[in-house]
């Protein structure tokens, strides 16, 4: 079991930077892919960004690529999204989430399929024009 507190939502207005954290607990060590969703008013929970944590290669949706950016402390208890320039259209609900290796599927296909067993509980971010 892995537990997953997220924490550093907040409100902001267009054009600033928020940096989240998601701290993991339990059998973290078996822990192979950790991301980043959201989930906005009305819409669906999307995939933000995902890390592999034993090699740090990340994916990222279009909409964030140039904005926002993954990183793990490389032990894979603290998972981090620097978020710059927002955007009102990323409010959301975001959620950290995370996965035990597996060779069935790499981290980019999880990201997009939400194949992820452990989920945090989320953090509000607000954006105002």
């Amino acid at each position: 079991q892995v537990q997953l507190w997220e924490s550093g939502g907040g409100s902001v207005q267009a054009g600033g930077s928020l940096r989240l954290s998601c701290a993991a607990s339990g059998n973290t060590d078996f822990i192979g892919c950790m991301a980043w969703f959201r989930q906005g008013p009305g819409n669906e929970r999307e995939g933000v960004a995902v890390i592999d944590t034993n090699d740090d290669s990340t994916t990222s949706s279009d909409s964030v690529k140039s904005r926002f950016t993954i990183s793990q402390d490389g032990t894979k208890t603290t998972l981090y999204l620097q978020m710059n320039n927002l955007e009102p259209e990323d409010t959301a609900m975001y959620y950290c989430a995370a996965h035990p290796q597996s060779s069935r599927e790499g981290c980019s296909e999880r990201l997009q399929r939400k194949h992820f067993i452990y989920w945090g509980r989320g953090t509000q971010v607000t954006v105002s024009s």
